[in-house]
This record gives C-alpha cells, structure tokens and sequence, in this order.
C-alpha cells in the first residue's frame, strides 16, 4: 500500500475530534425512517457502514423542526425522537468500537411535498415562487419568509444542535448547499430578497451564516462543524462558482471546521452531483402519484440532464476552495476507486466522504486494507437514490441481481 493509501486508512482529528482513519460516509437520505420515526431500518443500514470500517458514518438530512421536511417520511430533531436517537447512535458505537457518528442538520425551506406541515400554512423560502415539488401533494406554491420566520427558523438550528450533541452526535454536518433551505438563500436565483438578506453576497449569506453561529452557540468550540456547501448551481442565474470562493472564505472566517463541497441543485439541476444514469426512469418505476408520474414524464429530461460519470469530478473547484480557506476540507465528488482515493490524499484533503461505494459495499474499508487490489465497481446507476421513497428505501441494486445469481 502506497504512502497516500496508508494516510487515508490512518487515524486523524477532524477538529478535536479522534477518527480511526479518512474515510466518512457522506449523508445521504435513505428513505429508512417510515412515519418520520428512526428505527430498525436506519440502524441496521448504519450498522453494515461502521461494521465495514468507516471512521464516520452521518445521518442524512436530520431536520431542525417538523416543517423543514421534505416528505411527511423524513424525521426531524425532537425530543419525541430523544430514546430512538439515543439509542441508534449508543448501538452504532457499541457495533464499532471507535467509530463516530455525525447528523447532517437541513431544512427543506421553499422545496417540499410535505403535507403534514405542523406550523405553516405552505413551505416558505427567502422569496415566493412556483413550489415544483409539491405540485403533485396540492402545494404548488411557496411564500417568502418576514423576518419573524427568518429569526424562528436561526432558533430552530440552535435547538436542533443542542438536542443533537445531547443524545450523543459526535459532528453536525450543516446543509448548505443542494438547492434546500439555507442554499436558497444563498442564491440568485431563489433569493430576489431586497432587505438585509437579499441582493449583495453579504446579504445573502447573512441568514447562512446566522445558522452556523447559532449552532456553535449551541454545541460548543470543541464539537465539530461541518459544512456542504455548494460550488455551484448548475443554472445560469444561480450561484456560480467565482461567488462560491467567496462563499467558502465566509464560512472559513466564520470558524467552520471543516468545508464539503459538492454542487448542483435538487430543485434545478441534481445529476451535477450525481454524475452517470439519469434518475427519471428509475423515479418513474416506483413513483406512485399520477400527477407526479405525469411530471416526471415531462419534467423529468430537463430537470435530470446527463453528465457523464469521471472519477474525482468535483477536483480541479475543489482545490481552489482547499487553497483560499484554512479550515480542513473533506473531499466528496465520485471518489470511487483506490487510485482516486490516493489522488485525494495526494493533494492535500484531509478526509473523503463517500456515498454510493458505500452503499455499494459498506465493508469498503476493511476490504481496501486487506486487498490492495480492491475494486468497488459502483457503475454509478444512480438505482439507489431513485429509491428513497419506495418500501424500505435505499439499496444498491446490483447487489440485489448477484445476490439472485
């Protein structure tokens, strides 16, 4: 194993924080927690990721109150949850003696299907506009949020974070990027704002950065902060990549620990950060909604444009981001194979988030440390993220047709 390899599987600090090696599994929504309740599901998809070896594994898309949901399936920080997350996290660690565990804190803002909101009449985002998501639950339309909701919204990542550290989180991830509710104020396109957190890049970060101290407040100097932030949004009038650096300078500045960056939206433009098979066929094959069904078949090619998959994509933004801040970077961008995991550790990143090849094969560390000619063969059809919200949720379906081989 070359000197590059030997640094990814060797323990290192993320802040203060001990990890067994370089490897996290980034956090991906899984689709596993049915009725808005962590459970058996979750748990046990966690557990084949710290049983395989990983230093870290990271809930997906925690979010800071009932509202902030995406879909009626998600669960959010409550107290209600407190026995179901004590629990998982404690069972996590006894299944993996070392490992950590982080939660990534999100909020849906404007995007959202979810038609059990518990305060709002409608999703609400910096700006109003056509709510292309939630068309098919009879949500159409999105309201623009005043500053009471603005000042609600900061309380409710304070609130989120405290509950977080408290029932044993070792990290909180915070969203910023993909197109959800923090990153909706970040760009462009979705914030037409012209108060205080509207317009000029300072102002549209304002709320961002707004979130992020009230998380520190809440957790402490010691407790690790991570940020996903994006590059770009992969749409003209969106958030570009010359902003991005300024971004990323802000969070950096703004005592971060360490910076994710990836790109593309949900909303607009997801396949930037898929790369490979476009997800509309697979939606299609488990969407159950007509209207919904009916979108996809129309929508569905503009919104899932093809990029080609390559290995390391997110690399040549990603290094100069790593060359303007002082605060670790965690590399996340098709990150596959063992040659791009050195090339990774080569040029200076001080961990890789993985998604897909650890759903692929959650024993990827353990199986790259005794073998040094490990292959993951992920083909990166995109089959497992068009499965979130079928029975069960994700899964690698590869895995499901060698299995019935």
């Amino acid at each position: 194993m070359n000197d590059d390899l030997k640094r990814a599987f060797s323990p290192a600090k993320l802040g203060k924080l001990e990890l067994k090696n370089r490897i996290l599994k980034a956090a991906t929504y899984e689709g596993k927690s049915p009725d808005g309740v962590p459970g058996e599901l979750l748990l046990d998809f966690h557990k084949q990721i710290v049983s395989g070896g990983t230093a870290m594994t990271t809930i997906g898309y925690c979010t800071t109150e009932a509202d902030g949901r995406i879909n009626d399936q998600m669960t959010w920080m409550d107290e209600q949850f407190r026995p179901q997350y004590t629990d998982l996290i404690a069972e996590l660690k006894r299944t993996a003696p070392g490992v950590a565990v982080s939660g990534q804190m999100a909020h849906c803002g404007n995007f959202s299907k979810n038609s059990k909101l518990q305060r709002l009449k409608r999703p609400m985002g910096p700006s109003r506009q056509l709510n292309m998501l939630g068309i098919s639950a009879g949500m159409p339309f999105a309201g623009a949020m005043k500053i009471a909701d603005i000042d609600y919204l900061v309380q409710t990542y304070y609130d989120a974070a405290a509950f977080m550290k408290s029932v044993g989180f070792d990290a909180i991830e915070i969203h910023f990027s993909h197109g959800y509710g923090l990153s909706q104020f970040i760009s462009p396109r979705t914030n037409r704002r012209t108060d205080e957190y509207g317009g000029s890049l300072e102002n549209r970060m304002r709320l961002p950065l707004r979130a992020l101290d009230a998380v520190r407040r809440a957790v402490g100097d010691d407790f690790p902060i991570l940020g996903k932030m994006g590059m770009t949004d992969g749409v003209k009038d969106g958030l570009q990549f010359e902003e991005a650096l300024e971004v990323a300078t802000m969070f950096d500045k703004a005592g971060i620990d360490a910076l994710i960056c990836s790109g593309g939206t949900s909303s607009f433009n997801p396949m930037v950060y898929f790369r490979g098979a476009t997800l509309d066929k697979g939606m299609l094959e488990v969407e159950t909604n007509p209207i919904a069904r009916l979108g996809l078949k129309y929508y569905g090619p503009r919104l899932f444009r093809y990029y080609p998959y390559e290995e390391n994509f997110f690399l040549d933004k990603a290094k100069q981001i790593r060359d303007r801040v002082n605060c670790q970077m965690v590399y996340i961008g098709g990150c596959t194979e063992l040659d791009s995991v050195a090339t990774i550790m080569r040029e200076g990143f001080d961990f890789i988030q993985m998604g897909r090849p650890l759903v692929k094969d959650p024993a990827y560390v353990n199986n790259a440390m005794s073998n040094p000619n490990y292959r993951n063969n992920c083909s990166h059809c995109n089959k497992c993220a068009s499965l979130i919200e079928a029975p069960g949720g994700i899964r690698c379906v590869e895995n499901d047709a060698v299995q019935v081989q």
